[in-house]
């Protein structure tokens, strides 16, 4: 039986440590020489041009106005645009002060204009109660210094073109005052508590009233009333299951007992007597009785039962309920905006209990990691030899006809396959018709190398600013996903979901593999219902993703030719544009603007069409993309490459030689993997020249040097230093 384990849960055993190993040879690490990472205009690098920002607000003109709306059919899109889905590549700011906080007015113009820059035009901003209420003693005593930084943030943002997307809560301590170090930490109830206790309830509420009903002074509006608010979480990963693992402690019951008197109460209004109770579970301890509220929670999270899926019933009924409540409070204090929840867990139960949100949002993560200290473990695999799993994961619990919003996703350092996350989330979520990627992170971006904060001193997990191979996949991704080089499948295969009916007694229990590998071809989602033979119908059991495919290409929906094998781990998009091999470890996308290769490795030349791979010296990630506004890349007389391989930090230390436990993290600089790929690309005749460019988007014409594009090798220790950008243009 497969079990959806939390990460958190996991990373809290640890394996012990054991003498340090040493990383590979110096001479394959190549130290990054840039210190400033901020882009100027024009960079090859600077995407204002090619993907511009929207200005936010009323027209001055018109009085009509720009902003961020729920289309019928289910889509974001702007206001004066609404029949063109908008595509949003989200910028996540969770700081702390160990990330350096939230950066004075100055700065915060400087990160605004980078990030719009990058390609950005959303972003999430997380942990706003926790940096508000950091050192505070009394209740919503919120740190001034931080508040007028964060409402300049947003003005700035604004100014930019840039949305947000807001926690109503994340901390577990809320704004409750009191010297607490652990704000960014599992550290209390309260998010169970919002549930059960009134009293938490007003506290959520309050702090949705004293922060968003709040006139910001720079921008002259409330946020709970700007333009600029296109999305409110009402509460960050809140499931009552996901909480309730994540505070798991050896020695305790699985969960809290507060839990046990609502539960008596609902148990009672659906079984009327312990009598009937007793004929649904064979379990049901002659103690027991449902007239005296003595019925027991499950002692296991772990052993299947009809226990354990009323307890999932509940949960539904309880979550529903909740989210409910907190939306009519938050339309009461006059939002208008998208609202969403339950951002986490991808059970059925989680679904049942996402259904009637306006907005669905999800967290997923390749290769979690739980800690910063030494010790830290991760399992070091590919997520293409997984066939994207944690993509499916998250594909199964979206609900069709509903924007979907991924509010957090991370291939994680130091995983060396990490480079794969710049091709395999955007591509998909742009081929899965999703609204909003975005990357979890620190900050997307840092201005500068050397910044004195704990969390900036070095690579580490959730600080991909640093890493130069998520910045490399982030680039990427503007031009995948927010351009739409990758098209929106055709095909949609939809699971037909019924409601409490469809729990079973694991606790644990998601959409099958075998099913969700659908989405590697189509899009998927959860419906209530849907006409016609290409659906998941259920039981699950029944269902045969073959004898979908089949009826697919029976309707024209597929092509004859299609390649996907599901026997051998074979997957072709409908489009043709993407094709995930996992026996190969290669994920591969052939768009007009855009032909990129994922690999693990490389026995063979790949054709990607306008461009071969003949050849590598190691795992990597190579994409072109056009750059100067042409249709394709053969027309283009401008094109950006992406090579990325692996980075380092300098000093860094391993417990095991398969590189999956920390010893020490080490310090700057960066370094780069040293590697290199031999290329053909069909262009136009003419004299090409192959230019390095900096990390910071600086084409170094003293190091260009004049190829053909019949045959060349591009290497990543460039004269400049090492970089994953490369500038190839004709005269």
């Amino acid at each position: 039986m497969k079990r959806l384990l939390s990460s958190i849960a996991t990373a809290l055993l640890l394996s012990a440590v054991s003498a340090p190993c040493a990383r590979a040879a110096d001479g394959e690490w190549l130290p990054v020489r840039e210190v400033s990472l901020e882009i100027d205009p024009g960079s090859p690098l600077d995407f204002s041009a090619i993907l511009p920002n929207r200005a936010i607000g009323k027209d001055g003109t018109t009085g009509a106005g720009q902003y961020l709306a729920v289309t019928q059919g289910g889509r974001l899109a702007f206001t004066d645009a609404l029949e063109k889905p908008a595509r949003l590549l989200c910028a996540s700011l969770a700081w702390s002060p160990a990330s350096g906080g939230f950066p004075d007015h100055a700065d915060a113009d400087r990160y605004a204009l980078q990030l719009a820059r990058h390609g950005y035009n959303i972003a999430r901003l997380t942990f706003l109660d926790a940096s508000l209420m950091s050192g505070r003693d009394g209740d919503f005593d919120f740190d001034p210094q931080v508040l007028d930084r964060i409402h300049y943030l947003l003005a700035a943002l604004k100014r930019n073109g840039i949305s947000w997307i807001i926690d109503g809560l994340t901390s577990w301590r809320g704004a409750y005052g009191g010297n607490y170090d652990d704000r960014w930490d599992p550290s209390s109830d309260l998010k169970l508590a919002l549930y059960f206790d009134g009293k938490a309830f007003d506290h959520w509420l309050e702090f949705q009233r004293r922060f968003l009903t709040a006139v910001n002074p720079y921008t002259g509006i409330a946020p709970i009333n700007d333009e600029a608010l296109a999305l409110v979480i009402l509460v960050n990963e809140n499931n009552i299951e996901f909480d309730s693992i994540v505070r798991e402690r050896e020695g305790k019951p699985n969960y809290d007992e507060r839990l046990k008197l609502p539960f008596n109460t609902w148990l009672q209004q659906r079984y009327g007597s312990t009598e009937a109770l007793a004929k649904a579970w064979p379990d049901l301890n002659s103690s027991e009785r449902l007239e005296d509220a003595s019925i027991a929670l499950p002692q296991s999270r772990y052993e299947d039962t009809p226990r354990l899926r009323d307890l999932q019933a509940f949960f539904v009924s309880v979550e529903t309920g909740s989210a409910a409540r907190m939306t009519g409070a938050l339309r009461a204090l006059g939002y208008k905006g998208g609202i969403s929840t339950f951002n986490n867990w991808p059970t059925i139960q989680t679904t049942l209990s996402r259904k009637d949100l306006g907005v669905v949002t999800m967290n997923t993560y390749q290769d979690w990691v739980g800690s910063y200290s030494p010790g830290a473990t991760m399992t070091q695999k590919s997520s293409i030899d997984d066939g994207a799993g944690y993509m499916r994961l998250i594909a199964a619990a979206r609900w069709l006809g509903k924007p979907f919003v991924v509010s957090e996703y991370d291939h994680l350092f130091w995983n060396r396959y990490r480079y794969e996350a710049g091709l395999v989330m955007p591509a998909y979520a742009a081929q899965q018709g999703w609204d909003v990627l975005c990357r979890h992170a620190h900050g997307p971006i840092i201005l500068k190398y050397g910044e004195p904060y704990p969390h900036k001193k070095a690579m580490l997990p959730y600080a991909i600013a640093l890493d130069p191979v998520a910045r490399a996949g982030e680039t990427l991704a503007a031009l995948l996903f927010r351009r739409g080089d990758v098209a929106t499948s055709k095909l949609t295969v939809p699971f037909l979901v019924r409601g409490p009916e469809d729990l079973t007694d694991d606790m644990q229990a998601r959409e099958p593999e075998r099913l969700t590998e659908l989405g590697l071809v189509g899009a998927i989602g959860m419906a209530k219902a849907a006409n016609g033979s290409l659906v998941v119908a259920q039981p699950r059991s029944s269902a045969d993703p073959q004898a979908i495919l089949d009826a697919a290409k029976a309707a024209g929906l597929l092509a004859k030719d299609n390649q996907t094998d599901l026997k051998t781990g074979l997957y072709e998009s409908d489009t043709g544009e993407l094709l995930l091999d996992r026996l190969r470890g290669q994920l591969r996308v052939s768009t007009p603007k855009t032909e990129a290769v994922a690999f693990s490795t490389l026995r063979e030349p790949v054709n990607l069409g306008s461009v071969r791979v003949e050849a590598s010296d190691g795992n990597g990630l190579l994409s072109v993309s056009v750059i100067d506004g042409a249709e394709s890349i053969a027309q283009s007389r401008r094109l950006l490459i992406i090579y990325a391989t692996d980075a380092r930090n300098t000093g860094m230390q391993f417990s095991d030689n398969e590189e999956k436990v920390i010893a020490d993290f080490g310090r700057l600089p960066v370094l780069i993997r040293k590697g290199f790929v031999d290329l053909s690309l069909q262009l136009s005749k003419g004299e090409w020249l192959l230019t390095p460019v900096t990390l910071n988007g600086v084409a170094s014409k003293v190091a260009g040097q004049v190829i053909s594009p019949a045959g060349f090798r591009l290497s990543n220790d460039a004269p400049s230093g090492p970089t994953t950008f490369f500038l190839l243009e004709r005269d």
